[in-house]
């Protein structure tokens, strides 16, 4: 099931006395907030549409001037809220790219058909992407994301088939 919504950030602290709030950004490129005129910030688990006034950028977190926050102690009560986008608002991906969040809780399986686990996180090592699977005793296999380990994967069935090179398990 595709999900509604992407996290893109964390509010994670303010940035001086004029509203602005500093966030840990959860996309690749940094600059795609930028593109954004609004935003969904998840508070009290209610999720709260606030338009974006000002983006400004600082080494590796993005600053935010949301309209209606104007000083320092109305941007201090969304410290650690999380940023969310709608699917619609994401960037179009790539052939053969997907976003992260859809290939989480994927079933993968080998080509022989045997279930090693679900996709249970991904996460980047500079080179490419790792996947992680986990089975249900929570015994983890880190898998590559190389042309030469992942095979298919068949967003319409839930599912990645993965070829096991020998010693990657």
């Amino acid at each position: 099931m595709k999900q509604e919504y992407f996290e893109i950030g964390q509010i994670v602290n303010t940035f001086g006395i004029k509203g602005f709030v500093k966030v840990n950004p959860f996309t690749d490129d940094m600059e795609r907030f930028a593109e954004l005129k609004s935003v969904l910030v998840v508070k009290n688990k209610e999720l709260i549409e606030m338009q974006i006034e000002e983006i400004k950028y600082q080494k590796n977190v993005v600053l935010i001037k949301f309209k209606g926050i104007e000083d320092i102690n109305m941007a201090e009560k969304y410290k650690g809220c999380y940023i969310k986008i709608k699917r619609e608002n994401a960037r179009k991906l790539p052939k053969d790219t997907y976003f992260i969040a859809d290939l989480i809780g994927m079933q993968v399986y080998d080509e022989q058909g045997n279930l090693l686990g679900k996709v249970n996180d991904i996460y980047n090592n500079k080179v490419h992407d790792i996947y992680v699977i986990k089975d249900d005793l929570g015994k983890q296999i880190l898998l590559p994301s190389t042309k030469e380990v992942i095979k298919q994967i068949d967003m319409d069935n839930d599912r990645i088939v993965v070829h096991l090179i020998e010693g990657l398990v």
